[in-house]
């Protein structure tokens, strides 16, 4: 990827897209793309933490992994997203695994590097810490849902966030939600087991809260799921 292709695709994130031309060509000027095959890892967990990642194609899954070798899913990525959020500002190791999912192509930029282009440019300083931030909101969204739902409001929360954030709105308040995501993968998720959520999906089916198309895609409305936890 030639660097006008590599200002084009960083100039779609949130966090460059108010830049100016000028202070776009600092960050282009210090990031390379790089192409990573299914199956591999972009980054191990306490891996020395020295880039952070923009997804330009593909899907990646940010795990981290217990000494049982137990999984839990932080997230599933993909394009237009960036990680490790904490990369900026953090010292040390990665904070998890990085595994991807589909062939991607993702935008390298070196951490050591771009803290200087940032002591340069403060008002970018400014826009990483609105991005960290909505990054906090939905992490204690998160934790708020495990310590005062239920597992079956945490599966529907799980849902409703999926949707937004990976499904395909229909325009009639229905989502379809691509059999991306396996039953285990939900459970990582959220702490729970593959089989508990396999029942509260068979039971969400009956209740005609959620329905399966004929390729294994989820179709499901967030709002009328939401109104089952009140």
């Amino acid at each position: 990827m030639k660097a006008a292709e590599i200002k084009d695709v960083l100039s779609q994130f949130s966090l460059f897209r108010e830049l100016n031309n000028d202070e776009l060509d600092k960050v282009v000027e210090i990031s390379i793309s790089r192409e990573w095959k299914k199956g591999s890892h972009v980054f191990l967990q306490d891996d020395p933490l020295e880039n952070v990642y923009f997804i330009n194609d593909g899907r990646v899954k940010i795990y981290k992994s217990d000494i049982n070798g137990k999984e839990q899913i932080v997230a599933i990525l993909t394009k237009g997203e960036m990680f490790p959020h904490v990369g900026f500002f953090r010292k040390g190791g990665y904070p998890a695994f990085s595994e991807v999912l589909e062939n991607a192509q993702l935008v390298v930029v070196p951490i050591a590097q771009f803290e200087k282009v940032l002591i340069e440019n403060p008002e970018l300083c400014i826009k990483v810490f609105k991005v960290l931030g909505e990054k906090i909101v939905d992490l204690q969204e998160r934790l708020e849902a495990q310590i005062l739902n239920n597992t079956y409001e945490q599966i529907i929360k799980l849902l409703v966030r999926l949707c937004k954030m990976h499904g395909q709105d229909q325009g009639d308040g229905s989502y379809t939600l691509k059999g991306d995501f396996t039953n285990k993968d939900l459970a990582n998720m959220i702490g729970t087991t593959r089989e508990t959520v396999s029942r509260t999906l068979t039971k969400m089916k009956k209740k005609n809260l959620i329905e399966t198309d004929r390729d294994g895609h989820l179709i499901l409305k967030p709002d009328q799921l939401l109104e089952e936890m009140f």
